[in-house]
């Protein structure tokens, strides 16, 4: 079986997000789509409405299981059987970044491979960061998060 994290902060969930979401399940057997404990990221959302917007969004898809995890998430790919980790890529800054990480994780697990996917065009300005401002100051997140995430903010 061919397993699969895809972890983040989701603080919240976009669409750029679910594009990548939708991209990697052809890919794989079982996505898992992790929400991790960030220390270093100041959160909006508690961990449990994170969650609850992922599963409003993907609750119809039997290959995602939705989950929370701290620690490594090298570690967290071994506890689950994930043979893959799925990044997803916006921009150059965005590959130095996940790239330095790769080989740190690479460094530490040899065994689990990440992928990245590049976001489409379209998708490239939408960082959860710049979402999170935006509700912060009660702005109109509706071009940015998906609609079924809408109503549980």
């Amino acid at each position: 079986m061919k397993i699969a994290l895809f972890p983040g902060s989701f603080d919240p969930v976009t669409k750029a997000h679910v594009d990548i979401v939708e991209r990697s399940l052809g890919l794989f057997d079982k996505l898992y789509i992790g929400i991790g404990a960030n220390s270093s990221k100041q959160g909006l959302l508690s961990m449990a409405k994170r969650e609850e917007l992922l599963r409003a969004v993907f609750n119809h898809e039997p290959k995602i299981e939705i989950v929370t995890y701290e620690g490594l998430t090298v570690n967290f790919c071994r506890s689950i059987n994930a043979a893959w980790m799925i990044r997803g890529i916006r921009t150059v800054s965005d590959f130095e970044y996940e790239k330095a990480i790769a080989q740190m994780n690479h460094a530490l697990a040899p065994d689990i491979e990440s992928i990245f996917i590049v976001s489409k065009p379209g998708y490239s300005s939408i960082s959860s960061t710049i979402v999170r401002d935006i509700l912060r100051y009660n702005g109109d997140v509706s071009k940015f998060i998906p609609a079924a995430a809408l109503d549980h903010l």
